[in-house]
C-alpha cells in the first residue's frame, strides 16, 4: 500500500478556525479540507439543524406531484409506490408508502423480481398497475430513464410521478412529474439526495400541504439514514442533516424491523459505519437471494414480533448470501490462477453458474486480492450478466464504452456498472477490455493508496481533541474518517493474534519519546507482523480513532489501516 499525505492548504483559514474555535491545528485542518473555513460554517457542521433542510417545493416539478398525489386521493384513485430492490429502493418504498397509508388506505407497493423484471420500472409493474385499477404509480429510486415506460403506462390510462437520484438520460420520462435534483433544470440547492431522500423530500411536500411540521416526521428518519448509509452517498449538506438526526431516531426508538436487525448486536449505539456494514447487507440479501418484497415488508411493520419473525428470514438469505460470495470468490480466484492471469493488469471472469445477486460483490472481493479493475460475468438466459468495479482513478465506465461494440448493453458510472453481452462475444470482450485497461492505467493505479489527513504524536491525542474528533460524525464520502500517521510506535507486549487463523491482531501501543500515553489498537488482517511486533520491533502505524465498546465501556481505540516496520 502506498501514502499519501495530504497537503496542508490555505494556512490562513487554518490559523483563523483554530483562533475562533479554540482547537487543535490538525483538527482545524480537517475543517478546512472539508470547505469549512468560518466560523457559522463550523456552527453548522457542528451544530446540524432541520431549519436548515431546504424547502421541498424548490425541487423542479414538486407542486405537480404533490397536486397529482392529493387528487388521487381526491377521487379515491388507487396509488402504488414502485421502488427498486436495494436498499436505497425499499427503505424509501417504507418510507411513502408507510406515509400515505398512514391517512389513505388506497395505496399499494411493488419491488421488480431481480431476476424476472431487472432493474427499474419494469412493464409487467405497470401491467400489475393497470389490472388492479391502479391509475398513479409514484416511481422511488428508479425511473430518469424509463421513457418508454412512461409511454406504455400511458396507454393503459395509468399516470407517474417519477423520483429518482441518478443522472438523467438525453430525454426526460413524460410523466406527471419528474423529481430529480439532478434534472439540468432543476435549481435545487443539494443534487446529492439518495433515492430514498428524494422520497422523504416529497413526504416532505405532502405534509406541508397537512400543517405537519418537519417534527411530525421525525420517526421516517431512520430510513432516510440507512439508505445514505448503504448508498455511499456524501455525507455532506442536506444528506449531514438528515444522517444526524436519523442516527438520533435510529439509537433511541427505531421502527421494529430496523430494531430487530440492531437486536443482533446489542450495541449500546451505531453508527453510518455500522448501518454499511451490518444493516444494509441484510436488507440488500432479500433481493439479491429471494425478493426485496421482503425487505419493505421488515421496514413496515408495526408490530415487534412480526418485525422480529421477517428478520429471520432475512438473515437467513443474508447467511445464503454470504456462503454463495464466499465460494463464488474462491472459485473465482482459481479461475485466475488456473488461466495464468495473476499478473494482467483487469480481472474478467465467467462461470455460468454462478449467483447473479451475489457477482458485484464477488467484483469487490476480487479486487481485495487483486488490486485492479475487475468484471465478473455468469448466465443469465441466453446471454450473460456481470458486474463490474473499479479501483481508485481508473474510469471503469470509459473502459466500457471502448469495448461498447462486443456488449449488448451497459450502465454505470466511474467506479461501478452492470452489463451484458452475448455468449459468442466473451472472450473478445475480455481481451479488448484488458487491452484497453494495460495501455491507459498507471501504473501506481495499481497499488492500493492510503490518503493520510496528518501525522500526529500520540501526546497530542487528548480528550478534548477525541471530543471534538467525535463531532466530525456521521462519518462518509466527503466527510471520511480521519486517518493519521503516527512515527516509531512498539507495542507494550500485549500483541496478540485473534480470529480462528489468528488472521487480526490486537495490541497495546506507546509510541517513542511519549511514554505516558498508549492506546489499544486493532488491525484485521494484519496478524502477519504479530512475530516482528512481538520482538518490540519499532514501526509507523497509520490508523483512524475510534470508539470502542467492550462490556458497556467505551474507550478510544486505533483502528490500524497500515503499518510499515522501521
Amino acid at each position: 500500500m502506498r501514502w499519501t499525505l495530504k497537503e496542508v492548504k490555505d494556512q490562513e483559514s487554518v490559523n483563523h478556525l483554530v483562533q475562533v474555535l479554540g482547537i487543535d491545528p490538525v483538527l482545524a485542518q480537517l475543517l478546512v479540507d472539508r470547505g469549512i473555513t468560518t466560523y457559522e460554517q463550523a456552527k453548522s457542521f457542528f451544530r446540524p439543524s432541520l431549519d436548515e433542510l431546504h424547502d421541498p417545493y424548490l425541487m423542479k416539478d414538486m407542486d405537480k406531484a404533490v397536486k397529482r398525489i392529493e387528487d388521487a386521493i381526491d377521487r379515491k384513485e388507487n396509488i402504488m409506490v414502485f421502488g427498486d430492490y436495494d436498499v436505497d429502493g425499499t427503505t424509501a418504498v417504507a418510507l411513502v408508502y408507510s406515509y400515505l397509508q398512514s391517512y389513505y388506505p388506497q395505496v399499494d407497493r411493488y419491488i421488480p423480481d431481480r431476476y424476472k423484471e431487472g432493474y427499474g420500472v419494469s412493464y409487467q409493474g405497470i401491467d400489475y398497475a393497470a389490472d388492479n385499477d391502479i391509475k398513479l404509480i409514484i416511481a422511488l429510486d428508479c425511473g430518469i430513464k424509463s421513457v418508454e415506460h412512461v409511454e406504455y403506462a400511458k396507454q393503459k390510462g395509468v399516470d407517474f410521478v417519477i423520483g429518482d437520484h441518478h443522472l438523467p438520460g438525453n430525454q426526460i420520462p413524460d410523466a406527471v412529474a419528474v423529481l430529480d435534483p439532478k434534472r439540468s433544470d432543476c435549481s435545487y440547492p443539494y443534487d446529492e439526495l439518495c433515492g430514498c431522500g428524494v422520497g422523504f423530500k416529497l413526504v416532505q411536500a405532502l405534509a406541508a400541504n397537512r400543517n405537519q411540521t418537519i417534527e411530525d416526521l421525525m420517526p421516517y428518519l431512520d430510513l432516510v439514514v440507512t439508505a445514505i448509509g448503504a448508498d455511499i452517498v456524501p455525507i455532506t449538506g442536506e444528506n449531514r442533516i438528515l444522517a444526524y438526526f436519523g442516527l438520533e431516531v435510529l439509537n433511541s426508538n427505531p421502527r421494529p424491523g430496523i430494531k430487530a436487525l440492531l437486536n443482533l448486536y446489542k450495541q449500546s449505539s451505531y453508527t453510518v459505519s455500522d448501518i454499511v456494514f451490518k444493516v444494509a447487507p441484510k436488507i440488500n440479501a432479500a433481493g439479491r437471494i429471494q425478493h426485496g418484497n421482503y425487505a419493505v415488508d421488515l421496514l413496515t411493520r408495526f408490530s415487534m414480533r412480526e418485525a422480529e419473525e421477517t428478520a429471520e428470514m432475512i438473515i437467513a438469505f443474508n447467511e445464503e448470501r454470504k456462503v454463495l460470495d464466499q465460494n463464488i470468490t474462491e472459485e473465482a480466484k482459481d479461475q485466475i490462477i488456473e488461466n495464468r492471469e495473476i499478473n494482467n493488469k483487469s480481472t474478467v471472469v465467467f462461470h455460468q453458474s454462478w449467483h447473479k445477486g451475489v457477482i458485484g460483490i464477488v467484483a469487490s472481493r476480487l479486487i481485495e486480492t487483486y488490486y485492479r479493475p475487475t468484471v465478473v460475468f455468469t448466465a443469465s438466459g441466453d446471454v450473460l450478466a456481470a458486474s463490474a468495479r473499479s479501483v481508485k482513478n481508473f474510469d471503469l465506465y470509459a473502459a466500457l464504452e471502448a469495448c461498447s461494440d462486443e456488449l449488448i448493453q451497459f450502465g454505470g458510472h466511474m467506479y461501478a456498472a452492470g452489463m451484458t453481452c452475448k455468449k459468442e462475444n466473451y472472450l473478445n470482450f475480455k481481451a479488448k477490455f484488458e487491452a484497453i485497461v494495460a495501455d491507459t492505467i498507471q501504473e501506481r493505479d495499481l497499488i492500493p493508496e492510503v490518503e493520510i489527513d496528518a501525522i500526529l504524536n500520540f501526546a497530542e491525542i487528548t480528550p478534548k481533541f477525541c471530543r471534538v474528533l467525535k463531532q466530525f460524525e456521521p462519518f462518509g464520502p466527503e466527510n471520511m474518517s480521519p486517518i493519521f500517521l503516527t512515527k516509531n510506535v512498539y507495542d507494550t507486549g500485549y500483541a496478540r493474534g485473534l480470529g480462528a487463523n489468528q488472521d487480526h491482531l490486537k495490541m497495546y501501543v506507546r509510541q517513542r519519546g511519549h511514554l505516558d500515553k498508549g492506546f489499544s489498537a486493532i488491525g484485521f488482517s494484519f496478524g502477519k507482523y504479530l512475530d516482528e511486533i512481538q520482538n518490540r520491533a519499532f514501526f509507523d502505524l497509520v490508523y483512524s480513532i475510534e470508539e470502542n465498546e467492550w462490556k458497556g465501556e467505551i474507550s478510544n481505540q486505533l483502528q490500524i489501516k497500515d503499518m510499515q516496520l522501521v
